[in-house]
């Protein structure tokens, strides 16, 4: 088999091996590939791994030789799969490899949206607490987290396990989910959207990126929230109207807007949502722990072995 990689810096920026690949099919890798070097570089291909690149139907019409698509992530939004499927072209994603990973990172934003860590750690590096006449100090509102409701929209592996570990924090969970409510563990209750808006006080998104969702949160959904709600995004940047958001920031009816996902990776300088304060904004790493790269890559190696022997897994 002979096969490309095309983008695999942020996977694997030198830290992983990419030896049991390579013991699998004739590889060659390439750390980034921009977009206009696609076909160039998978003309002769068999194969193909990514990770951001996109993979169009005009990508597809002057690549004849692709049988296989390898997802080095879970989301597979930058693939047209109804084109692929209709040139028989196998794709394959890396499911649940980053479930612990993302879900840790969405309470480490929270978290700091309660207590504000970084602002107090910064606040003592610059010789704060030394001048204080107490042995506290503090000059935000701080937040317990126990008793205050979770709303979760999308409960897939990561939204479950967010739910898992606020149930063991205190918070009350609802959920925006397409399970039936009798499939739900006794901690989650089921709710419409908009009741989901109108009664948490945390908000977080862990459904996938589609057309139907697109800028889910927006300045009429935005308004439906209680006042001082925290919103968190570790899903994709698309799935929020930024600039409501820093809007909804501006005003204070929103009390902090926590990301890990922008709507352009790397963002424009200009983007109203860097000049908000209380924007607490991580560069897409929630996914990126050694442990969680491990597991993807050996589920990538799984994957393609599987494909080789007939019998292909996780296929979207």
């Amino acid at each position: 088999m002979k096969l490309v990689i095309l983008d695999c810096h942020a996977v694997n920026p030198g830290d992983l091996s990419w030896e049991p690949i390579k013991q699998l099919a004739d590889c060659t890798i390439y750390e980034r590939t921009r977009q206009e070097d696609v076909v160039e570089r998978a003309k002769d291909a068999d194969g193909i791994l990514i990770n951001k690149v996109n993979i169009t139907e005009e990508v597809l019409q002057q690549l004849p030789k692709l049988k296989y698509i390898g997802e080095l992530a879970t989301g597979y939004n930058n693939i047209d799969i109804a084109a692929a499927r209709a040139r028989g072209v196998v794709v394959c994603n890396i499911p649940a490899y980053s479930t612990d990973s993302v879900a840790q990172h969405v309470f480490a934003l929270l978290l700091n949206a309660a207590t504000r860590v970084d602002h107090y750690a910064e606040a003592v590096r610059r010789g704060e607490w030394c001048k204080q006449q107490d042995f506290c100090y503090w000059d935000t509102p701080l937040i317990e987290l126990a008793g205050k409701t979770l709303g979760i929209v999308g409960l897939g592996h990561i939204g479950q396990k967010v739910a898992q570990i606020a149930h063991a924090m205190g918070m009350d969970i609802s959920a925006y989910t397409s399970k039936n409510s009798s499939d739900l563990p006794e901690c989650i209750r089921k709710t419409t959207l908009e009741g989901l808006f109108s009664t948490s006080d945390v908000i977080t998104l862990h459904c996938p990126l589609t057309a139907e969702n697109t800028h889910m949160i927006n300045a009429e959904s935005l308004q439906k929230m209680r006042p001082g709600t925290i919103l968190i995004n570790t899903g994709r940047g698309g799935l929020i109207d930024e600039q409501a958001v820093a809007d909804a920031l501006e005003s204070g009816h929103l009390k902090a807007y926590c990301a890990d996902v922008m709507t352009d990776e790397p963002p424009r300088t200009d983007n109203p949502l860097l000049q908000q304060p209380n924007a607490y904004i991580t560069p897409h790493v929630a996914w990126a722990t050694r442990e969680a790269r491990e597991r993807l890559m050996a589920i990538a190696v799984e994957n393609i072995k599987k494909f080789i022997e007939g019998t292909p897994q996780n296929c979207v």
